[in-house]
């Protein structure tokens, strides 16, 4: 209920303020488990995606967002919640598995999880490397994976910045990559190949630089 609400407040409003341009809706499964994949170049990319998407998605945010106290820790807890994320606790020794473990329940309930295989925002505008992450939910939920790439967004909330600004976004679903054709090969190169594909079909939906390394987490933790 909470996400309906918030899906119909802030829609109407995010299409006045931004303008978004919306590309291919239509290769987004309207049922089912299915994943959308997509660069990463700001806080507000988990805004975008389910503001734009056909149907709800459900993203991971860390832990801190859902236990504040006072006024603000209510409104930034009921806003996670309105745009369907899930809390994930960053510090715990295991989480990276639970997250993949929260990811797969999501797809196993025929539902739709945002991802950014890059791991956190990119820094230099530049599409890094995708980890395997991506690969093996789809592999082991045999859910399609739709790439989605994002421009703009990167004005609204530049890194380091704490108000959003007004800006142009533009949002493009890419057609699905399936997992089956990745499944008669060794589980590693499996994940690997099928990584590099859903990273590669990003890049031709944003037109970024590629970037041969690992997007790693600067030293504060901040994502």
């Amino acid at each position: 209920m909470l996400y309906r609400v918030g899906s119909l407040a802030l829609k109407p409003l995010a299409h006045v303020l931004y303008r978004p341009t919306v590309t291919g809706v239509e290769n987004v499964p309207r049922d089912g488990g299915v994943i959308l994949a997509s660069n990463h170049l700001s806080f507000v990319d988990s805004i975008a995606i389910p503001l734009t998407a056909p149907r709800k998605v459900s993203f991971l945010a860390k832990s801190e967002y859902f236990t504040g106290s006072g006024l603000t820790g209510i409104v930034t807890r009921a806003f996670f919640e309105s745009v369907g994320a899930i809390p994930v606790d960053r510090n715990s020794s295991r989480a990276a598995q639970e997250s993949l473990d929260l990811a797969l329940e999501v797809l196993r309930e025929g539902r739709a999880f945002g991802i950014y295989p890059e791991g956190t925002r990119s820094r230099d505008g530049r599409l890094h490397r995708g980890r395997t992450g991506v690969a093996w939910l789809a592999l082991t939920a045999g859910v399609p994976v739709v790439p989605v790439g994002l421009r703009g967004t990167a004005e609204i909330q530049p890194v380091g910045s704490s108000w959003p600004r007004i800006a142009r976004v533009s949002v493009s679903f890419g057609p699905a990559i399936q997992p089956d054709a990745y499944r008669g090969m060794p589980q590693g190169r499996a994940r690997r190949e099928l990584t590099d594909a859903v990273m590669a079909a990003i890049a031709a939906l944003t037109g970024q630089e590629r970037a041969d390394s690992y997007n790693e987490l600067p030293a504060d933790g901040e994502d």
